[in-house]
């Protein structure tokens, strides 16, 4: 292990550590503190977030794009210092820390028990959404992590998601998939992030207006298994309480070869999630390069 992942690993130790003892506005003012810190030095993170945002909102002035940047390191600070505390939430802070629209589309999915697959972009919180399914829905679900380094590192998030009902898979070694099937022709639930291609052999889509691509894996599971995909946005307001959307469900179509479908159904996929990101571009936290002009095609996704 190189000193850089002791390192990392020990930071993120002492924010679960640490983090979840402090107050709520103690923790709240730390996060807005670290970010406008970060925003400040304007490095290579908030330097990405900057020009992706710019994407998103084509007509934003400079000084518009600055505030969007700080707007967005903010809200990543909360996500982390959320998550952080999440272990030492009661049931009842889980339970109303999380208001979605339209829940009868994930509440009616369940019901049916033909599997259900939950598909988001990096936005606001996530793990907070998968906490609320759990404790407010009582409803366990499968989901994949990158194998982050160190391991001791990929071991912490796994522990972490654990904790809060999840059933955690390895994004690599190519059992996922398999898994993840299985559960849901069982009538079970998966939940998947799903704006960024992390294996360079995605889906091409549409997004802003330029060509990215998206994991293809949310749409080969609905066709290979009869489940319903429903995309979630979410965001954050001026409350403690996150902010979702349950989008309507994505059709696999009635004609054509596995790859047509899995193209239509991908750039749907892509357009909900644009939806949901041009509604609340501050709450999303792509710090990476995402669309195919900014890659290294000899490097892939970074």
């Amino acid at each position: 292990m190189s000193a850089v992942e002791r390192l990392s690993d020990a930071l993120y130790g002492l924010g679960w550590s640490t983090v979840k003892k402090l107050p709520e506005p103690v923790a709240v003012r730390l996060g807005r503190t670290i970010a406008d810190a970060a925003w400040k030095q304007r490095g290579k993170g908030v330097q990405r977030l900057e020009s992706n945002y710019a994407r998103v909102v084509p007509d934003a002035t400079p000084e518009h794009l600055a505030e969007l940047s700080r707007a967005g390191m903010r809200s990543y600070l909360r996500y982390w210092m959320e998550s952080f505390r999440l272990p030492a939430w009661s049931r009842e802070r889980v339970k109303t820390g999380f208001d979605p629209k339209d829940i009868h589309y994930l509440t009616d999915g369940l019901a049916s028990g033909q599997g259900l697959i939950l598909a988001l972009p990096h936005m606001a919180n996530y793990d907070l959404a998968g906490a609320w399914v759990t404790t407010k829905l009582e409803t366990p679900f499968t989901t994949v992590a990158e194998r982050l380094k160190p391991e001791t590192l990929y071991d912490r998030f796994v522990a972490y998601r654990e904790g809060l009902g999840m059933e955690v898979l390895p994004h690599s070694g190519g059992s996922a998939f398999g898994t993840l099937a299985r559960r849901l022709r069982d009538g079970g639930l998966v939940c998947l992030v799903a704006d960024r291609d992390l294996s360079a052999s995605g889906v091409e889509v549409d997004f802003f207006g330029e060509k990215t691509r998206i994991p293809a894996g949310p749409a080969l599971l609905a066709q290979q298994t009869g489940a319903l995909l429903l995309p979630v946005t979410l965001w954050y307001d001026d409350s403690p309480v996150m902010k979702g959307q349950v989008h309507p469900p994505i059709e696999v179509p009635e004609s054509g070869t596995r790859a047509e479908k899995t193209s239509v159904m991908a750039q749907a996929l892509a357009d909900a999630f644009a939806t949901g990101i041009a509604d609340h571009p501050e709450d999303w936290h792509m710090l990476q390069r995402l669309w195919l002009a900014d890659l290294d095609p000899a490097k892939g996704p970074s």
